[in-house]
C-alpha cells in the first residue's frame, strides 16, 4: 500500500517524464521521422507536406500535431496558410534524437524520395505563397 507522500513523488515522476515519454512517441512513426527530416534547415506548409509525403491532408495534420505536442516543430500562419519549421532543441534528449535521425536518415528508405519531391515542388513553386 502506498502511502499519499509516495504518491506524490511518484506523481512528479511521471510529469517529469511525460515530456520524454511524448519525444520518444513523437520518433516512434516513420511518418512522423519523415517529416522531421523534410522539416531540417527549412519551412514548409502542410499543402506541400502532403504532396511529399503521398499521404491525406487529415494524416498529415495529425501527425503535425503530435509533432507539436511533442514541442518538435513549431508553426507561423500567414493568412490561410500554416508553415512548419523544427523547433528549437528543448535539451539534451531532444538534441540527441534529432541528432539520432539524421546519422540514421540512411536506414529510412523513404527520406531520398521524399527529399527529391520537396526539390521538385519546390522548383515548381509548391502550393502556398512565400
Amino acid at each position: 500500500m502506498r502511502t499519499a507522500g509516495a504518491a506524490r513523488v511518484s506523481a512528479r515522476a511521471d510529469a517529469r517524464a511525460a515530456p520524454a515519454r511524448l519525444l520518444f512517441r513523437a520518433f516512434s512513426d516513420p511518418i512522423r521521422l519523415r517529416i522531421l527530416h523534410l522539416l531540417k534547415g527549412r519551412e514548409i506548409c502542410v499543402g506541400d507536406l502532403v504532396t511529399i509525403l503521398r499521404v491525406p491532408q487529415a494524416t498529415a495534420s495529425r501527425h503535425l500535431t503530435y509533432l507539436r505536442r511533442a514541442r518538435l516543430v513549431r508553426t507561423r500562419q500567414s493568412g490561410l496558410w500554416v508553415y512548419y519549421t523544427l523547433a528549437p532543441s528543448s535539451g539534451r534528449l531532444h538534441r540527441s534524437l534529432l541528432a539520432c535521425l539524421a546519422s540514421g536518415a540512411r536506414e529510412l528508405p523513404r527520406l531520398p524520395a521524399d527529399l527529391r519531391r520537396y526539390e521538385a515542388l519546390r522548383r515548381a513553386g509548391g502550393c502556398c505563397p512565400r
